[in-house]
Parts: structure tokens; sequence; C-alpha cells
């Protein structure tokens, strides 16, 4: 009887350890050259940016690094690649809790257009935690702020084909 309760509690302690794990990184994969996994550590070796954005009169300053950043890493199409077939493909950005939303690539190439958007692991100074997650992708000209995506785990680039 305390074996099972034993084996119970570790095995419901072992995925709290991998949930844990899975807020802690960022995936970037599928029509990429060179997928990815992000750590907080990564993105802080990478070229850094911030943004500032008000909500409800409150001003909160995020910093991270460009998406666009991110994606050239993983080798995403982009600048004078950013063509033909390539400017059919799109961005599917998914939360740990399945909220998703899409950007078409030319919309995050700054070649395209002036919209950056930043995958931002802190705010005002501090990481990210709790209701926010680790990581979060602040679209800062979007008027509503639907697809500033808190809670981001995930980043699948697709190719349409026709």
């Amino acid at each position: 009887m305390y074996t099972r309760r034993f084996l119970a509690l570790g095995l419901l302690a072992a995925a709290v350890v991998w949930a844990q794990d899975a807020q802690l990184s960022i995936q970037v994969s599928g029509d990429v050259k060179q997928p990815l996994t992000l750590t907080a550590d990564d993105l802080a070796k990478m070229p850094r940016a911030m943004v500032r954005t008000m909500n409800n009169g409150m001003e909160t300053v995020y910093e991270g690094v460009w998406l666009h950043e991110v994606l050239k890493r993983a080798g995403v199409p982009q600048g004078s690649e950013l063509r033909g077939k390539a400017l059919a493909g799109y961005l599917l950005a998914e939360a740990q809790d399945g909220y998703q939303v899409v950007f078409s690539l030319a919309e995050l190439d700054p070649a395209f257009i002036d919209n950056e958007i930043l995958l931002a692991d802190t705010a005002n100074g501090k990481p990210l935690f709790g209701a926010q997650g680790r990581f979060r992708l602040v679209v800062p000209k979007d008027k509503p702020g639907a697809r500033s995506v808190r809670m981001l785990t995930r980043i699948d680039v697709v190719q349409l084909r026709k």
C-alpha cells in the first residue's frame, strides 16, 4: 500500500518537474533549417532589445531578443530570401495553455515591414514568471494585445505549398 503511494507521489513529482522544465525553454521547429531549444541563458547571449508598452495606464518595459533574430538563427528565410514560395509561410506561436496565434513570415521581417516583435524574458528588469510564463511575445504595434502571447513555449514555422 505504501509502495503504491510512494510510486504515485514519485510519478506526480516527476510530472511537475517535467512541466516546469518545459516552461523554462522555448522550442523553434517546423520548416526551419535548424530546430532550436532556447533557454533564458541562450537568449541572454543574443543581441538584446527592449520595448515599452502601456496597459491601463501602466508602463511595462520588456527586454528580450527580436523574434526575427531567433528566426534567423533557425534558418528561416528573411530579407532577399523571403520571396516566391517563402512568402506563403507563417509562424504559429503556442502558449503552455494551448493559446495560439499566427503571423505571416513577411510581417516578422524588418526588411518587409516596420513591426518588430520581441521574444521577451524580462519585464521591468525582472525575469518573467508565474501567469506570464518564462517567455512572452510582445507585439507593441498591435492595437489589441491579443497576439502578445504569454506563457510562450513553442514556435512552429509552416510553409504552405500549392
